[in-house]
């Protein structure tokens, strides 16, 4: 999220006036909503049913403002973020109920259903990585880009790289170097951001 700039309340600082004043919630709401969005529509990969959790999302931390202990900043965003995973777990858990019942009724079952909490955490932790993942990797020079994908994802020694980028063999060990560098880099920081 943005950082706090001089003058402005944290998102921990808005939560809490917000149970008296409204345009604190106002202003958390406008600060986090579209990265509540786009988080959710990683999961669920529908911007309809993202648009409805990211709505839910919020109207239940309205409702359960009286219950925000956060104090430091980034608690609030922590609490959202929670908000918006458990509800992202609840609708799992409700399709693979409904899923039951049309198996006991004999109908089709269109796609796979997680079958338990921890494969649906599972599903969401690889869908978070996987998209700060395309984030990184984003920033990455074409070069290093077309030499980490070369190595990772086609599997071609360090020669095939070479040859196929037309550099020396020495060149693609180190543009394939930097690159995972630099993904774990980047990955960190995202990580230590969200702490």
């Amino acid at each position: 999220m943005n950082a706090k700039r001089a003058g402005e309340q944290s998102d921990a600082e808005q939560l809490r006036a917000a149970r008296r004043d409204p345009a604190a919630f106002t202003a958390f709401y406008r600060a986090h909503a579209e990265w509540v969005y786009r988080w959710l529509l990683a999961r669920v990969g529908d911007p309809a049913a993202a648009s409805d959790l990211t709505a839910e999302t919020f109207a239940q931390a309205l409702v359960a403002l009286p219950r925000f202990r956060g104090s430091e900043p980034g608690s609030g965003t922590a609490w959202i973020f929670g908000i918006a995973r458990n509800l992202v777990r609840r609708s799992y858990e409700r399709r693979r109920v409904e899923s039951k019942a049309r198996r006991r009724l004999g109908m089709p079952i269109a796609a796979h259903l997680p079958e338990s909490v921890e494969e649906i955490d599972a599903r969401l932790d690889a869908q978070a990585l996987a998209v700060e993942l395309e984030e990184a990797l984003g920033t990455l020079s074409p070069e290093l880009r077309q030499a980490l994908e070369l190595r990772v994802v086609e599997g071609l020694s360090y020669e095939e790289i070479a040859t196929a980028t037309n550099a020396t063999e020495v060149n693609a060990r180190m543009r394939v170097s930097r690159a995972l560098r630099t993904l774990a880099l980047r990955m960190k920081a995202n990580e230590e951001a969200v702490k």
